[in-house]
């Protein structure tokens, strides 16, 4: 069984930071992960990348991160962070963890953590 845990969601007004974590805990043996990352879904919109992360430190992100949100990855605590600056209210949604298992490819997801950019 895979969990993954997510931490750091909340209210902020534009132009603030958040740092979202999340943390993978898992019982299957010789378990890894191949990337770690974040996509987010706002009301009435499909779910989009945030950025991923592979355990060789490659990154693919949104075009709408421009620079203002960074990704990393801690592989020995099997934690991804996700560190939000300059927020705009348009970046509003619930943010997912997600982590690929190396060798099987299987898909994990977070339940999700909501950021609320609002005045």
């Amino acid at each position: 069984q895979v969990q993954l845990v997510e931490s750091g969601g909340g209210f902020v007004q534009p132009g603030g930071s958040l740092r979202l974590s999340c943390t993978a805990s898992y019982t299957i043996s010789r378990f890894s992960i191949y990337a770690m990352g974040w996509y987010r879904q706002a009301p009435g919109k499909q779910r989009e990348l945030v950025a991923v992360i592979t355990s060789g430190g490659n990154i693919t992100s949104g075009a709408f991160v421009k620079g203002r949100f960074t990704i990393s990855r801690d592989n020995a605590k099997d934690t991804v962070y996700l560190q939000m600056n300059s927020l705009k209210p348009e970046d509003t949604a619930v943010y997912y963890c997600h982590a690929k298992q190396a060798f099987t490819f299987n898909d994990y997801w977070g339940q999700g953590t909501q950021v609320t950019v609002s005045s």
